[in-house]
């Protein structure tokens, strides 16, 4: 892949995620300009989405972790549902795509993914000693608890907290 084709693939990718975003559907935004040319097909387009969105929310656990070092399930659940809020239309494709599949390959494809997503919510919550199915059982339980609250396409307000433990010891150091 060159430059050119990575940037434009990149370029693309976020028109994607932005027209997902806009219109909420859970349908995969295939007539964006430039789709049909930079992934050739509907599952490239989901794979490049769920790795976004993977990255997304590992981001938003390793913040929220940083945070919340003493409550790591809380800490978990808020990430998950800090990224869906980040970006709510490609959990909506993902979700849609999860409960139809256009294709075996990609029913597959997204059950894999979903199940290594879980995994590292429990491992990450400190509630699993290692991957496998005992740790998306309990991701898959992070992720329903997150899902609770969650409403697509809104934001929660954000408030002044109070700061966390380990803001407020990175405030004395740096004193």
């Amino acid at each position: 892949m060159t430059w050119t084709s990575h940037h434009r693939r990149a370029d693309v990718l976020r028109d994607v995620i932005r027209t997902a975003d806009d219109r909420l559907d859970g349908r995969l935004p295939l007539d964006v300009a430039g789709v049909a040319d930079t992934f050739g097909d509907d599952l490239a387009l989901l794979g490049a989405l769920t790795l976004r969105w993977h990255t997304r929310l590992a981001g938003h656990i390793e913040r929220q972790l940083a945070d919340q070092p003493l409550d790591l399930e809380n800490a978990v659940t808020l990430a998950w549902l800090a990224a869906a809020e980040d970006m709510p239309g490609t959990r909506a494709v993902i979700d849609h795509h999860v409960a139809e599949p256009t294709s075996p390959e990609m029913a597959r494809t997204l059950a894999v993914a979903t199940g290594k997503e879980r995994e590292m919510l429990a491992l990450m919550a400190g509630l699993a000693s290692g991957p496998g199915e005992a740790a998306a059982r309990v991701g898959r339980s992070i992720e329903l608890a997150a899902r609770a609250s969650y409403v697509p396409g809104a934001r929660r307000p954000t408030t002044a907290e109070a700061p966390s433990l380990v803001q407020r010891l990175r405030a004395v150091l740096a004193a």
